[in-house]
C-alpha cells in the first residue's frame, strides 16, 4: 500500500480526498493535517510514503516551508503538492524546496491517482501545462545560448506543417493533405510559432523563406 499524509487547510477539501483516495489503487490515508505545522509533526510520527501538501495554509507553516523542513528530516519521503495556484513562481519554489511534483486541485481524479502513483516509483510528476511551459522556456534557452537552431527544436510534423502553411496553404487543406484533423493542425501550428517566435502566417512564410525552405521552381 502508497501510505499517504493529507495536508489542507479546509476540512471539506481533506475528507473529500481521504473519501476519493482511501484503498483505492493500493492507496491508505494514514493521518491528515490542517497546516504545515501539523503535517511535520504528523509525517514524522507516521513517516507516510508520501505527503499530499497544499501550498495555502493561512495557520502555520506554508506548504513549501513545510515542505522542506519535511525534506531534511524525512528525505525519503515523497510530497506532491496539491494547489489552486497554476503558476511558475509557486511550481519553481515548491520544486526548489524538494518536492517531487506539483498538480492542481482543478485536475481530474484519474490525473492525481496516476501523480501519486508516479511519484511513488521514484518519478517527478508536473501538470500537463507545466510541463508544457518549462520545455518552451528550456528550448527558447538553449537556442539563446547557440546550443541549437530555431528549426531544429521543431518536431518533425512541425517543420512539415511549417512548410505547407508557407506555401499558402490552409488548415483544412493541410489536414486533408496529411489525413489529420484541422484540430490537430492547429494545434502543431500554434505550438510551432510559440518555439520559433512567431506570431502570423506572413511571419511563417518569411521565416520559410530565410530558411531556405521553400522550392519555387
Amino acid at each position: 500500500m502508497i501510505r499517504v499524509l493529507l495536508v489542507d487547510d479546509h476540512i471539506v477539501v481533506r475528507t473529500g480526498l481521504e473519501l476519493l483516495l482511501h484503498e483505492k489503487n493500493g492507496i491508505s490515508i494514514v493521518g491528515v493535517a490542517a497546516d504545515g505545522d501539523e503535517a511535520i509533526q504528523k509525517a514524522k510520527e507516521l513517516t507516510p510514503d508520501i505527503v499530499l501538501m497544499d501550498l495555502s495554509m493561512p495557520k502555520g507553516k506554508d506548504g513549501i516551508t513545510a515542505t522542506r523542513i519535511l525534506k531534511e528530516y524525512l528525505p525519503e519521503t515523497r510530497i506532491l503538492i496539491l494547489t489552486m495556484h497554476d503558476s511558475d513562481e509557486y511550481l519553481f519554489r515548491a520544486i526548489q524546496a524538494g518536492a517531487s511534483g506539483y498538480i492542481l486541485k482543478s485536475a481530474p481524479h484519474e490525473e492525481l491517482l496516476t501523480a501519486i502513483q508516479l511519484i511513488y516509483t521514484g518519478n517527478a510528476y508536473l501538470t500537463p501545462a507545466a510541463t508544457k511551459r518549462l520545455m518552451n522556456e528550456y528550448l527558447v534557452k538553449m537556442q539563446q545560448e547557440g546550443h541549437t537552431s530555431s528549426y531544429e527544436i521543431l518536431s518533425e510534423r512541425e517543420k512539415e506543417i511549417l512548410v505547407w502553411i508557407a506555401r499558402g496553404y490552409s488548415n483544412k487543406d493541410i489536414a486533408e493533405q496529411l489525413v489529420i484533423s484541422v484540430k490537430t493542425v492547429e494545434t502543431h501550428k500554434s505550438n510551432l510559432m510559440e518555439k520559433i517566435g512567431l506570431r502570423s502566417r506572413p511571419d511563417i512564410v518569411r521565416y520559410a523563406l530565410q530558411k531556405g525552405l521553400l522550392d519555387f521552381e
